[in-house]
Formats: structure tokens, C-alpha cells, sequence
């Protein structure tokens, strides 16, 4: 049983799952070292992400506070001025309130540990003379690509409209400019690179900055950072049930559709398809992607798709007539699936998956190859590593017209299937699933950056 002390620590986040479900699993690492976490985040977020939580979490609370928004405006199409106008202001004041009444009910918080896309939270903690840390929600590639484009006072930025031109950055392999995170291109709006560029420009604010990352799998990067401002990997941040350390939770091993069917499939014969909760498949990618899958009868797929319009606007396409039943003895489509238990699921071929950062952890945390199909900010610069550096994958890309094609998707699907290559990326794979777990085990790199944090912490009292 874990003692919890009156070591107190805030962590602060945006309220996005890929955001929040990274700082809760920091959370329980420093729960289970006795630490006591609460995590705060807006109002917008209460019923959505954060009551299924906190039943979860025995030794977390969940606060919430006033972002500033008026409440029937959408949040996903005001983002921009949400970011840069109404949480550095409404925020600040909000946030600073709840850290006073927290204080009044006893909690004297020893830390501040911020997501990466609220630096105006080190505001507060510098107003309540708490020290700052900062977990970076994304691979160690783009916090080294993020400093080197502020550092480098925008250089080489001419040369992000040219497709062919390389860039030269250090710890990383050459890159071009379909290899960066979309928000430093002249053609994505500029308030998500407007927050991110002053998170970089306050680095000096920050006693820790750590990376959901692990050490191992970006180690190039990491050490040429150690003379810069150091990123310490604590991951990989994924559910404990993937490292192998626990974590089933009884309602949900009951009537799980997804898994249900899986045991009913071969070993390795499934192709896995989820693109996130954000990007969606237009209506020519949708056809395309159904076509490659219908045309080959040995295709087994469980395809995630949500009907309708993402928070942006953009519209999910339908999926060809007879698609459904021409495939429905070897394909499931659901809305939601528990990605850890599927990516763990022996019945996984492989992943087709837009290459956010959390689904990377997740399959290079199971042993899965991937085909790499990007979509917007970091994700390029994911699908990169996945493909060149890590070596467990193939890339989805689209003409120079944009569009995806059905020979394309094929090519990628025997590719990781069936091709040649099969083998190498499949042994890749499984060495950095054996990687990922001894890097949060005792006397692991990650395990020890942790403790280190928490040593440092509890110095204040020895």
C-alpha cells in the first residue's frame, strides 16, 4: 500500500485527452512514490474527460477553473483566441484564485508542473513563489526542433516553402519540410506557433523539463540537448497494462466488442485503423481506404471512425454503398475502442494511425509496425522517426494533387504485411517493446529521471 505525504504537487494542463491522459499517468508515477497530485484544468473539461478519471485515481483530485470563455462558445473553433487572449488573462486570474483556496484547505504545493502549450501558467507560480516544471506532451524531436527554430531567429524559414530543400538540425536525421510539425510552416495559422514560441522563449522559468518520451528511442536528440536547455524522458506515458505492470480494470474486461472479435481472429492477420479524435478522413480518402480494404478477401481490419464533424468542422466521408456488407466477415467498425488492450491484442498485424504522439508510444510500447499516414502538427515529424529512425513502419503518403490513392494504401498494407521488409520492422518493433519496459523499471532511465524529480523534492525536508 502507498503512503501518501503532505508533499503536494499541481500539475496544470489543456483539456484535450492527449494532453490530460499524459499528465494523469506522470500523476500516478508520483502518487506511487508518495507524492499527492492535483491536477487542474477548465471547466470545459469537467464532464467530459475528468469524472471517468477520478474513479479511477484514489490519490488524485481533479480541480477545475473558469478559462474566460463564454460557455456556449465552442472551444475547439475559438481556440486561438482561447490560447492567446483568454487563459493568459482570464486564466492567470482564475487558476491563481483556485491555488489560494487550495492553499487555505492545507495544500502547500512544492511544484508547478505545466503542459507545454500553457506557459502563462508559469505566471501564477511565479505570483505564488512555487517552482516550475514542465512536461512536454510530444517526442523530444520537436522540443529540439521547436528551440533550434526560435534559436536559429527563423534562418532557414525561406526554405520551409521549398519541398525539396533539407534542414539541417542537430540530433536529428536530415529533414524536409513535410517532416516538421505543420505549426512552423507559413501556411498553418499562427497562434498554435505563437504559443509554442513562447513556451521556448520562457524555458529559463522551468527547473524540469520532462518528455513523455523515453531515453532509448530518441537518445540522439536528448544528449545533443544536454547543451541547450535538457529534456529528461520519463516514459514511455502509456497505460501501465502495456509495460506490463497491472492496470485491468473489471468493467471494462466485460463485453468489450472489439476485444470479443479479436479473439475470434488470427494471430497477427488484423490491420488496426484509428486516425484519432481530431483528424478525419475526407470523403475520397474514406473511398480509397475502403476499396483497399474490400479488394483483397484476406484483409481483416478494425476500423475506428467516429460519424459526423470533428470540434474544427471538418466532416467525416461515408463509406462506399456495400462497403458494410461485403466486408462484414472479416472488419468491425466501432465509434471508440480501448487502443492499449487492441495495439496488446496477439490478433494485431499491424497500425494504420495518424502518428500522434501518444499512439506512438503506444505502438512502439506493443510491438506493432506501423503504416504512418500524418495529418497536422507534430505528427509528420512522428511519422518521420516511426519510418527512418525507429525503422517499425512504412508512410501513407498523398499525390501532389492531395489525394490519397487506393494503389498507394495497398502498396503500404503488403508492404508491412507481407513484403519483404515485413520481418526487420516486425524484430524492430518488438526490440523497442522490450526497450520501453526496461526504461520505466527499476534502475531505468526513465524510472530514475522520476526519482531524481522526486529525490529533489523531498530534499526540502531531509
Amino acid at each position: 500500500m502507498v503512503h501518501i505525504n503532505d508533499t503536494h504537487v499541481l500539475m496544470v494542463s489543456l483539456f484535450y485527452h492527449g494532453h490530460i491522459n499524459p499528465m494523469v499517468r506522470f500523476a500516478k508515477l508520483l502518487t506511487s512514490r508518495g507524492i499527492h497530485v492535483t491536477i487542474a484544468t477548465t471547466n470545459h473539461a469537467r464532464d467530459q474527460l475528468l469524472i471517468g478519471l477520478a474513479k479511477q485515481n484514489n490519490f488524485i483530485d481533479f480541480e477545475f477553473f473558469d478559462d474566460g470563455l463564454d460557455a456556449e462558445l465552442d472551444r475547439d473553433k475559438n481556440l486561438g483566441i482561447l490560447l492567446e487572449e483568454y487563459l493568459p488573462r482570464d486564466g492567470v486570474k482564475n487558476l491563481s484564485n483556485l491555488v489560494y483556496a487550495l492553499e487555505g484547505k492545507g495544500k502547500k504545493f512544492e511544484y508547478i508542473i505545466v503542459n507545454c502549450f500553457m506557459p502563462w501558467v508559469t505566471n501564477v507560480a511565479i505570483m505564488h513563489n512555487i517552482p516550475c516544471a514542465m512536461l512536454w506532451v510530444q517526442s523530444c524531436a520537436t522540443y529540439g526542433i521547436y528551440y533550434h527554430y526560435f534559436h536559429l531567429k527563423l534562418s532557414q524559414v525561406s526554405a520551409l516553402n521549398d519541398p525539396n530543400h533539407v534542414l539541417i538540425i542537430p540530433g536529428l536525421p536530415l529533414l524536409k519540410a513535410e517532416d516538421l510539425p505543420t505549426f512552423v510552416l507559413p501556411s498553418s495559422p499562427p497562434h498554435f506557433l505563437n504559443v509554442v514560441m513562447t513556451t521556448i522563449s520562457i524555458l529559463n522559468r522551468f527547473q524540469w523539463i520532462f518528455g513523455s518520451s523515453f531515453c532509448d528511442i530518441e537518445e540522439t536528440l536528448v544528449n545533443s540537448m544536454m547543451q541547450f536547455k535538457p529534456i529528461l524522458p520519463i516514459g514511455p506515458l502509456v497505460s501501465p497494462y502495456m509495460l506490463n505492470v497491472g492496470e485491468v480494470l473489471k468493467d471494462e474486461e466485460e463485453n468489450d466488442l472489439c476485444l470479443d472479435w479479436l479473439d475470434k481472429q488470427g494471430a497477427s492477420s488484423v490491420i488496426y485503423i484509428a486516425l484519432g479524435s481530431i483528424s478525419v478522413m475526407s470523403q475520397s480518402e474514406t473511398e480509397a481506404l475502403a476499396m483497399a480494404l474490400e479488394s483483397d478477401s484476406n484483409r481483416r481490419f478494425l476500423w475506428v471512425r467516429k460519424e459526423g464533424e470533428n470540434g474544427w468542422g471538418g466532416k467525416t466521408g461515408e463509406l462506399p454503398k456495400g462497403f458494410l456488407e461485403n466486408t462484414k466477415d472479416r472488419g468491425l467498425i466501432v465509434p471508440w475502442c480501448r487502443q492499449d488492450k487492441v495495439l496488446m491484442h496477439p490478433a494485431i498485424k499491424c497500425f494504420l494511425t495518424h502518428c500522434g504522439w501518444n499512439s506512438t508510444l503506444e505502438t512502439i510500447s506493443a510491438g506493432v509496425p506501423v503504416i504512418a499516414y500524418p495529418d497536422w502538427t507534430d505528427q509528420p515529424t512522428n511519422a518521420k522517426l516511426l519510418v527512418d529512425v525507429f525503422k517499425v513502419g512504412v508512410r501513407m503518403k498523398k499525390t501532389k494533387d492531395g489525394e490519397l490513392r487506393k494503389d498507394e494504401i495497398e502498396r503500404c498494407i503488403v508492404e508491412v504485411t507481407t513484403g519483404p521488409r515485413r520481418l526487420d520492422m516486425k524484430e524492430q518493433a518488438n526490440k523497442w517493446k522490450v526497450v520501453a519496459k526496461k526504461a520505466t523499471s527499476s534502475g531505468g532511465s526513465s524510472n530514475m529521471n522520476i526519482q531524481n524529480f522526486v529525490n529533489a523534492i523531498r530534499g526540502k525536508f531531509v
